[in-house]
């Protein structure tokens, strides 16, 4: 992606279709007057009193217990500097998206424009009745050791300055883990940092409570080796200054156990990594651009354990491992502080968490055949989604011990579950396919790619690598439209009706003629049908000169599936094929089926539809609760469509009783876990999360996910055509650009599982 592009496209997202990251949402009631007396004038009065009566009840009352302010001045931010509190503003919101996304914990941004260290901590003091928990950001230091100091001795609240800590953290459970792997005593390791701001002095902190003594340590900044001899060093640096006689990091690198890089990239030669000690344990955590990059340090030592900040090595340094999750865990038992014990109990839980049994979920995702501690993962992954119910116990527990938890957990497994409820947000089912597809790249055919929004994710496609795009359309017109967009990347482009592409026509034609030649069409006629987008395209998958397919963009739906039927041969078993469309709800995902194929589905159909549906939850690493829905409960009403469900369940009970299916249900049972435990106890559902919907016709199940996505805002990924022997797919006429990254990024996916299954 060019520099420029980038820049638009930054500058639009957050621009468009309302500027801004995050906003602010009613939790109860407002639609009648009643609700109105309620929310405000007089009702609000009766709250306000029992406040006033004790201040404690404002935990009670309002949503101070689960809302943190992340507050920044602006002098520090990301790589950008002192850039003022104005310019900081989209970084804060950013911080609060991923709080809410992780940890469903509110966020509320505030910019300061206070310099001074007094002025702002009395600026911040001044505020925080307002918010249970306080996350500094993006304050330079020294200042930013001052003002944290500050904050935590004279508020009641938890304060964190997640520049210092979260790194630190996250760093220590890496430290931990690489120094046992590599069989080293952690109190005698040789450890050079280099960088001496906020993240590094906090970072090594932390290692001397781990076990690390501080003469073996080394400090570096841009100056070379921070010596004792030195002057006008800062009380941080002093902390750190050695009195070794040496006086750069080439230096300082030799026979060293152990670098810490929080500084700038490309600063560590393979020299300096030679001279090293054996098995040496690499942190280059500079990002994007780490002190050596990944492949370079790993041709030149075999025996190195490394780590980066980067997604697309081993042992992502990644914040976001622990901020959610400390103040998830702080909050949830109304913590006076996070301190000491609390980050090492997060050092401690992360480190473990690492040595447990992956979930497949988490294999799936990160294309791995099995996650194993070892160098190549010594910490959890940001997708893992034990974070959630993992950390913060091991925090609240630390804050109980420790004597700052003002509202102690009795009921850990309740806890727990309460936990799992948050981790419902949708958006990481769309950061999983998309991992998924990075990891394998599939060559994709975009059928109708002389249309700009389909372009446009093709180029999206290009440009994030979630695939190989393959252009169908008028060549002069997609060349115009890639000059217009900047798509400047060479990628295959056909024009099935041109000259250039007859050889190839008439070859497809020949091999669907072999297929079709007893079913009524000439050869003749499939050769010219080659000169249909949709009819070479399915042809390129077909003879293994593509791996998916994408089309259906500017054609209805029907005219589109009917050459993919004709061309595309069933997977074995399957009669009949479906579809599927996963909508990302609140409460997290909710697969939908059939909701584009089948009109009026039989029992027998309805079983095969589920069977289909299931595999494609496993898919996506999930275990499918499966509802089989209709407007009668358990045979409460016998109509032709309660019955066919009624007959699809016992069938599937009978043969597949493993299975987690049941019905005939109605959704509002299917989806409240307490209604169906009062009313139906005897339901396999009972204890377990729905996840997927069976329709019993078409029009209920399309009707339900376009509601969804109209008036719930549910995103859509689909629908997804189950049943083929390709990964091909079939758009919604006008899809957005997101849904056509989306469905490409799922057909590669699904061609990948393809691979794997032969």
């Amino acid at each position: 992606m060019s520099d420029s592009r980038k820049r638009h496209e930054a500058l639009l997202y957050h621009a468009k279709p309302k500027p801004g990251k995050i906003e602010v949402i009613p939790t109860k009631k407002y639609a009648t007057q009643h609700d109105l007396a309620l929310a405000y004038s007089p009702g609000v009065a009766e709250p306000c009193l029992e406040i006033a009566k004790n201040k404690e009840n404002v935990y009670k009352y309002t949503s101070k217990g689960n809302l943190v302010a992340v507050i920044s001045n602006g002098t520090a931010v990301l790589g950008l500097g002192d850039i003022g509190p104005e310019a900081s503003k989209p970084v804060m919101e950013g911080k609060g998206l991923l709080f809410k996304i992780f940890a469903d914990i509110d966020v509320f941004d505030i910019e300061v424009d206070a310099t001074d260290v007094e002025l702002f901590i009395q600026t911040v003091k001044a505020i925080a009745p307002t918010f249970g928990g306080i996350n500094l950001e993006d304050i330079k230091a020294p200042e930013a050791f001052e003002i944290e100091r500050r904050l935590e001795e004279e508020l009641d609240i938890p304060v964190m300055h997640d520049d210092q800590h979260g790194t630190a953290i996250i760093s220590a459970a890496a430290l931990k883990n690489a120094v046992e792997i590599t069989e080293k005593d952690i109190s005698k390791i040789k450890m050079v940092v280099n960088g001496a701001g906020a993240a590094a002095i906090s970072c090594t902190r932390l290692y001397l409570k781990l076990g690390a003594k501080r003469e073996n340590i080394v400090m570096c900044d841009s100056k070379g080796v921070i010596r004792k001899d030195r002057e006008n060093l800062t009380s941080q640096k002093a902390e750190f200054a050695t009195n070794q006689d040496i006086n750069t990091l080439e230096e300082a690198m030799q026979n060293a156990d152990v670098f810490i890089g929080l500084s700038m990239g490309n600063i560590v030669s393979p020299e300096m990594l030679l001279s090293m000690a054996k098995d040496p344990i690499v942190f280059a955590m500079a990002n994007p651009v780490p002190e050596i990059n990944y492949d370079l340090a790993i041709a030149t030592r075999d025996d190195i354990l490394m780590a980066t900040g980067r997604s697309d090595h081993p042992n992502q340094v990644n914040n976001v491992l622990g901020f959610p999750f400390i103040f998830r865990g702080a909050l949830d038992v109304r913590a006076t502080k996070i301190n000491e014990e609390m980050k090492m109990a997060a050092v401690h839980a992360l480190a473990d968490l690492a040595k447990q049994s992956v979930p497949e979920q988490v294999n799936i995702v990160y294309d791995e055949v099995s996650l194993t501690y070892g160098r190549e993962y010594i910490i959890p992954k940001p997708f893992d989604p034990r974070l959630i119910y993992e950390i913060p116990p091991a925090i609240a527990k630390a804050a109980m011990d420790s004597g700052v938890a003002l509202e102690p957990i009795s009921d850990w497994k309740k806890y727990r579950e309460e936990l799992m409820e948050r981790s419902g947000s949708g958006s990481k089912e769309i950061r999983m396919i998309h991992n998924r597809a990075k990891s394998n790249l599939k060559r994709i055919v975009f059928a109708e790619a002389d249309h700009l929004d389909v372009l446009k994710a093709a180029q999206r496609v290009h440009e994030e690598k979630l695939g190989k795009p393959i252009l169908l359309g008028r060549k002069e017109l997609i060349l115009a439209l890639k000059e217009e967009i900047g798509f400047t990347a060479d990628v295959p482009i056909f024009d099935p009706k041109t000259d250039e592409e007859k050889e190839r026509r008439d070859r497809f034609g020949e091999a669907y003629w072999k297929r079709r030649q007893r079913k009524g069409r000439t050869l003749s006629e499939a050769k010219k049908l080659m000169r249909e987008r949709n009819y070479f395209g399915a042809m390129l998958v077909n003879e293994n000169e593509a791996d998916a397919l994408i089309t259906g963009y500017s054609r209805p739906y029907p005219t589109v599936v009917k050459p993919m039927l004709e061309l595309i041969e069933k997977e074995k078993g399957i009669s009949k094929i479906a579809a599927c469309n996963l909508m990302l709800t609140k409460q997290g995902p909710l697969f939908l089926a059939d909701t584009t194929i089948n009109i009026n589905p039989s029992a027998k159909d309805l079983v095969k539809i589920t069977q289909m549906t299931s595999n494609l939850v496993k898919m996506f690493g999930m275990k499918p609760n499966i509802a089989m829905l209709s407007f009668s409960n358990f045979g409460s009403i016998n109509t032709e469509t309660s019955i066919k469900i009624k007959e699809a369940v016992t069938f599937i009970h009978r043969h597949y009783p493993d299975a987690i299916v049941d019905g005939e249900i109605q959704a509002d049972f299917a989806l409240n876990p307490e209604m169906l435990a009062k009313e139906f106890p005897f339901s396999k559902l009972n204890g377990k999360k729905v996840n997927v919907l069976i329709f019993p016709n078409l029009e209920s199940a399309n009707i339900t996910y376009k509601l969804l996505k109209q008036v719930q805002g549910a995103e859509s990924i689909g629908p997804v055509i189950l049943g083929l022997s390709k990964a091909v797919h079939v758009l919604q006429l006008g899809a957005s650009v997101d849904e056509i990254v989306n469905m490409a990024a799922l057909a590669c996916v699904d061609a990948q599982q393809r691979e794997k299954n032969k």
